[in-house]
């Protein structure tokens, strides 16, 4: 099974088959009727993709009901910590962290359902990060939580002193200041 569950409600790691030779090699990185027979019944509306240099760290972001985003995500090249929060009120995870290193080595995938705030850091000198979205980007609905919440206590694996960030990621709330309106519905 290419699908391995993770302790989150709804969190998966994505292991493709891979198929390597002498040329290489060759791997189905998505693929509707695989993850229909696993019960993922995602329409992929929206992809996206960031380079960025080691020590930046993107997010914590989510986009709130009626326009939150499942994503697929996926390193293309170099190497990232990806991080995923239980922003789900009433679920058993909430405020928990997940996060696990996807690279072009490995090739692992992180299926994040709508409900977690996602961020990632780049561990290599530079990493290329591809993102499928079940849901187009709307401004409006836009959340967020600080990627240094001493609650969510995250080690991005980037010392201090390297940390790269945008303007607008270094304003983010606390989760529990966040404007997050997502309810566990286990």
């Amino acid at each position: 099974m290419p699908f391995i569950k993770t302790d989150f409600p709804g969190l998966f790691l994505f292991q493709p088959a891979i198929f390597e030779d002498d040329r290489g090699y060759f791997f189905e990185s998505y693929n509707y009727r695989v993850f229909r027979e696993e019960g993922f019944d995602y329409q992929w509306v929206q992809d996206n993709q960031s380079c960025s240099v080691y020590g930046v760290i993107r997010g914590l972001h989510f986009q709130n009901p009626p326009y939150a985003q499942a994503k697929l995500v996926r390193a293309l090249s170099g190497k990232i910590l990806d991080v995923a929060v239980d922003i789900r009120k009433g679920s058993p995870t909430f405020g928990k962290v997940f996060s696990v290193e996807l690279s072009d080595e490995n090739k692992l995938q992180l299926l994040i359902p709508a409900g977690f705030a996602h961020g990632f850091s780049v561990l290599s000198e530079k990493a290329v990060v591809f993102y499928k979205c079940d849901a187009l980007y709307n401004k409006s609905s836009e959340g967020s939580v600080a990627y240094n919440d001493p609650g969510l206590n995250i080690n991005w694996k980037i010392p201090a002193e390297r940390v790269i960030l945008s303007e607008k990621d270094k304003k983010h709330p606390t989760l529990h200041e966040s404007n997050s309106l997502f309810v566990f519905e286990g």
